[in-house]
């Protein structure tokens, strides 16, 4: 393959029209397609700067050996066509929207000559009404258990249906009113099918003529002095009260509205959907995405648009969509989902209320959903094997890296510089073993790292030293650690030592394993200050490579070229987790310290103030911030502080930059 160049389309040839392209790879597969505003300007995007595309974006032109396009009119036919396009080809280079789990919906096969009510998961059937989706098949069969004391339709399958019909007798909940029977007629077709259209009226959130309804027949009976009729009919506006109360009413009772919102991280995203109508929550669902090519929020709001209503019934849209950020062809998409409606859908961000709110809570379901994604992925011993084992063969390791730790750097322009190690093993973190370091070194980010690991395993030669590792030697102990001469000759028990546990508190020492990885994130300078340092140390048995968060790219030390891993690779996905575990202890502890330098730095200045009364004053007012804030009759409130104090303390702070 000749690689882009050798395909690109001959200056002028290509249309500024919008339209929709395809790259296709040498077998004639499409493998990517896209829409754009002007076919020309985004096509030469591709083609212009190679080198300063994203890893990912390069994958695929590398992998591509022609490029096509059709023109269209408007960029509502850009969009209608790019989503055929992906139905029909499903391009490995797109993004895909996968369900993180089959959610079960509620249906109602109006199909059928006689109604039944289930339980559904997987494809929609023609013919069918459905309601949801929910979260848990138990919270559909509570609900439904207690509709069908009002409206008692058929729940049972055919054949049971069926068998009924032949004995003439119904089955158990034809006899305790939870089922009309029509298997044995004891209702026509058509007074079940109403029964029918009541109940699915009802889980549409028509709910209040029903309970008027019911209301009103249970007053005419009392009224008539059928008290039995009467309670039944209590006890039928109860049931329904119930699974009302299942669904929170969030929003005033005209909203009808999906909530869509995304958590992400370089390389999936998810996705979690609220589905809000006549102001209630009816029903949840979620997504995760491979980000097979680097797209902002908005593209991704965009794709998902698409995927998820292109092939929805009109009555499935809602009137409102609330996303986190509006789509780059908001106005397209918006025309589009309207087309497909047959009537307006707003597209909108909430900014602030009620619909904030949910949006809020929406999020932290996405963000929650995509650690979960996480964790049952670490979680597969299989996935952590081959993680490790791709690890391996990409780094050419002389064995499997079982134990990786990894190094990370945090500071705010040079100042409380600290930095983290944390510590994985056999592709899970081993978090009794994270250390932290406070940094000597002011001069940048690859000073810190050689710092950090030549005092890292400084410590591990200091440890294995300490319990003779590194003097035990055949000519001095011919009879080995193991041999009872050893033990006479060494010393009672002295070679009985297990390396890496402190003989006196039976605990491991905090260096005494070596990793076979080390991990810093940063790129190759990061790691070849890394293995510098372990050289000067004289330790070479130990791995070193440095992952680029820019770009997820694996620097080896002395190597001009990174090592680019596949996007969807296993060992990929386990250093960047290594990595930004790293990240998130580095900058817990620098806030920590940052924190606490403010607290001490502003008030230790203030003369006359001892540690007692500092911390008084920070418990009291929160902050040092707040302190700033307040006056002197308010710290005077402050136990142990009086009013020349106070006066010297406002002084003192307002005298010092914020």
């Amino acid at each position: 393959m000749g690689g882009p160049a050798s395909f690109r389309p001959k200056p002028g040839s290509i249309p500024e029209s919008p339209g929709v392209y395809r790259f296709k790879d040498a077998e004639g597969r499409v493998i990517y397609v896209g829409k754009a505003k002007s076919l020309r300007q985004r096509l030469n995007s591709y083609f212009a700067d190679f080198a300063g595309l994203h890893p990912r974006t390069q994958t695929m032109l590398t992998t591509a050996v022609g490029v096509d396009w059709t023109v269209v009119g408007t960029e509502v036919e850009a969009l209608q066509l790019e989503y055929s396009w992906i139905k029909e080809y499903d391009p490995r280079f797109n993004v895909k929207y996968r369900d993180d789990k089959s959610y079960p919906y509620l249906a109602v096969t109006m199909g059928e000559e006689f109604p039944r009510v289930q339980v559904l998961r997987g494809a929609k059937r023609k013919g069918t009404r459905y309601f949801g989706p929910y979260s848990h098949a138990w919270a559909i069969r509570e609900t439904v258990d207690l509709l069908l004391r009002v409206f008692p339709i058929r729940s049972c399958s055919g054949g049971v249906f069926k068998r009924a019909a032949q004995i003439g007798r119904p089955c158990l909940l034809g006899y305790i009113d939870k089922c009309s029977a029509p298997c044995v007629s004891r209702v026509t077709t058509e007074e079940h099918r109403a029964l029918a259209d009541d109940f699915c009226e009802f889980m549409a959130g028509n709910t209040g003529r029903f309970v008027k309804r019911l209301e009103r027949e249970m007053r005419e009976a009392a009224v008539a002095q059928e008290y039995e009729r009467a309670a039944r009919l209590r006890d039928d506006v109860q049931a329904l009260q119930r699974a009302m109360e299942k669904q929170a009413v969030v929003l005033g009772d005209n909203t009808d509205c999906d909530v869509i919102a995304l958590a992400e991280d370089p390389l999936e995203a998810a996705v979690q959907v609220f589905y809000v109508r006549s102001g209630r929550i009816r029903g949840q669902r979620g997504w995760v995405v491979d980000k097979v090519e680097e797209v902002a929020p908005g593209e991704l709001v965009e794709q998902f648009l698409l995927q998820m209503y292109g092939d929805a019934a009109a009555e499935a849209l809602p009137r409102e969509v609330l996303v986190p950020v509006l789509p780059p062809d908001a106005e397209a998409v918006t025309e589009l989902l309207g087309e497909h409606r047959g009537a307006r859908v707003e597209i909108r961000v909430p900014q602030r209320g009620d619909k904030r709110s949910l949006m809020e809570t929406v999020e932290r379901n996405a963000v929650e959903s995509l650690k979960q994604h996480k964790l049952r992925r670490a979680s597969d011993l299989t996935a952590r094997s081959r993680a490790l084992q791709e690890v391996a063969d990409a780094l050419d390791l002389d064995q499997v890296p079982l134990r990786i730790e990894c190094y990370d750097v945090s500071h705010i322009q040079g100042t409380d510089v600290v930095a983290s190690m944390v510590v994985f093993e056999d592709g899970l973190a081993r978090k009794s073993e994270y250390r932290r370091f406070s940094v000597r070194s002011t001069e940048g980010d690859v000073a810190s790292i050689h710092e950090v690991i030549s005092r890292r395993f400084k410590r591990y030669l200091e440890e294995r030293s300490a319990v003779g590792e590194l003097d035990a030697a055949p000519e001095t102990d011919p009879a080995g650690p193991g041999d009872p001469a050893g033990e006479a000759a060494g010393g009672p028990g002295e070679d009985l030592r297990t390396p890496g546990i402190d003989p006196e508190t039976g605990k491991p020492r905090k260096f005494a394993y070596p990793p076979n990885l080390v991990v810093v994130d940063g790129g190759p300078a990061q790691a070849a200050a890394a293995r510098r340092a372990l050289d000067e140390l004289g330790v070479d048995d130990v791995a070193v490579c440095g992952l680029a968060k820019r770009l997820e790219e694996v620097w080896l030390p002395g190597e001009d070229l990174p090592v680019i891993l596949a996007r969807s690779s296993e060992a990929l996905y386990l250093l960047q987790r290594v990595r930004d575990e790293a990240h998130r202890f580095a900058i817990t502890y620098h806030r920590s310290k940052r924190s606490k330098s403010v607290k001490e730095s502003a008030l230790d200045e203030v003369p006359g103030l001892g540690p007692a009364r500092r911390q008084a004053l920070i418990k009291h007012f929160g902050s040092v911030k707040r302190l700033r804030e307040a006056t002197a009759a308010q710290i005077c409130e402050v136990p142990g502080i009086g009013p020349s104090t106070a006066e010297t303390i406002v002084s003192a702070l307002k005298g010092q930059n914020p």
